[in-house]
């Protein structure tokens, strides 16, 4: 079943301690285009998360977002630069002192200026946090491919339903095609005894030249070649994986015999069928933009 390129999926837990989110978006995209955020001190997980995407994923322009909470349990040790702490302190009773100010100078004043303080952390388990990451991910992109197949099912619907229209409409030229053929010899054998008056009518004449007219808007083989496409089109609709592009072509190819009908046959009744062929066509063309 076909998967549209629009989705959307995300997934929030808290795994050993820490929040996890991951969320996935994608338009419309000839390719594969992945673009993935994460925390600027977790840069090895971009690399994983895009192997793993790319695993479930074949088109589309995909945007994914990561982020990770600290770990609640996780001991973090604070140290103190004294070197610059004592320079603020005498810088800031200079200050008190030149200006005649209080000297309220505390620790709490302190706090504020940041490069005193320094925080370590122990480095992170990356292959633990890894697993974390991709267990949410793993139900973002499950949540991502569902919105996938269920706008996937109504493309389908639709696409169907036009290549139905248009197998009827083919099957009306083929009605259509003899009828014109036989109107033909009716004005041709009229127009020549209108002109030829009480002579006599040369019947072998009009068949040569019905057969030559017959033969040049034959359009057996375009429409036997254009259902045979719809028959392929159906099958790759219904197969698994990547559809899009391999059906995009199989449109080219309908629209060429669909434009030799319509160059054959110089008829008012079936060029507005081949015009409605397609203008379906383009809409089919339209919603296949969309197909993964």
């Amino acid at each position: 079943m076909i998967r549209s390129m629009t989705g959307y999926g995300n997934c929030r837990k808290v795994i050993d301690g820490r929040e996890i989110y991951v969320e996935i978006r994608s338009v419309n995209h000839r390719y594969l285009e992945l673009s993935c955020r994460v925390p600027k001190e977790m840069n090895f997980l971009e690399e994983k998360i895009k192997a793993e995407v790319k695993q479930q994923i074949f088109r589309g322009k995909a945007d994914i977002y990561v982020s990770v909470g600290a770990d609640e349990n996780e001991q973090a040790v604070v140290s103190v630069n004294h070197a610059l702490a004592s320079g603020y302190i005498a810088a800031l009773r200079e200050i008190a002192e030149k200006y005649h100010l209080p000297d309220d100078i505390s620790a709490m004043s302190l706090s504020r200026y940041n490069d005193i303080f320094k925080l370590t952390k122990p480095p992170a388990d990356e292959e633990k946090l890894w697993s974390s990451v991709k267990n949410v991910l793993d139900e973002a992109i499950g949540k991502f491919i569902d919105m996938r197949i269920a706008e996937g099912e109504k493309l389908h619907k639709d696409i169907t339903d036009r290549c139905t229209r248009i197998l009827e409409l083919v099957t009306e030229i083929e009605q259509q095609a003899p009828q014109i053929v036989t109107e033909y010899r009716k004005k041709l054998t009229t127009k020549i005894n209108e002109m030829l008056c009480d002579a006599t009518v040369d019947e072998q004449r009009i068949i040569t030249e019905v057969a030559i007219f017959a033969d040049r808007i034959a359009v057996d083989e375009e429409t036997v070649r254009l259902k045979s496409h719809f028959e392929q089109f159906a099958k790759i609709l219904e197969s698994d994986g990547s559809v899009g592009r391999k059906t995009d072509f199989i449109l080219q190819e309908m629209n060429r015999e669909t434009n030799t009908i319509g160059s054959k046959i110089q008829d008012i009744q079936i060029s507005h069928t081949v015009v409605e062929i397609k203008s379906e066509l383009e809409k089919i063309r339209e919603q296949i933009q969309n197909v993964e």
